[in-house]
């Protein structure tokens, strides 16, 4: 007996004003980095990018503006299609 295997359509979502087809089910981090999205954000201070760090929640360093919410961490945050996503600039 052979296993089906199952595929889940792609969900779109907007960066920046840039439609992105990504894996239904990834987090925001991992859906840019994906699409070669390394980093989303700057420092204040020195304006230094940011992307994901910890990768778990912990550090910060990937906050992201979800539908209009600022503050959410791209590595917790599951994409949604038609979410739209900017990033957090200094």
């Amino acid at each position: 007996m052979r296993a089906e295997t199952t595929t889940t359509p792609p969900v779109t979502i907007t960066f920046n004003g840039r439609p992105l087809d990504v894996a239904a089910g990834q987090t925001i981090g991992a859906a840019l980095m994906s699409h070669g999205i390394m980093s989303w954000r700057a420092t204040r201070g020195a304006g230094r990018p940011r992307g994901l760090f910890c990768g778990i929640g912990v550090c910060f360093d990937c906050l992201v503006t979800v539908d209009g919410e600022s503050g959410q961490r791209a590595c917790l945050a599951t994409v949604q299609d038609g979410m739209t996503i900017e990033g957090d600039s200094a």
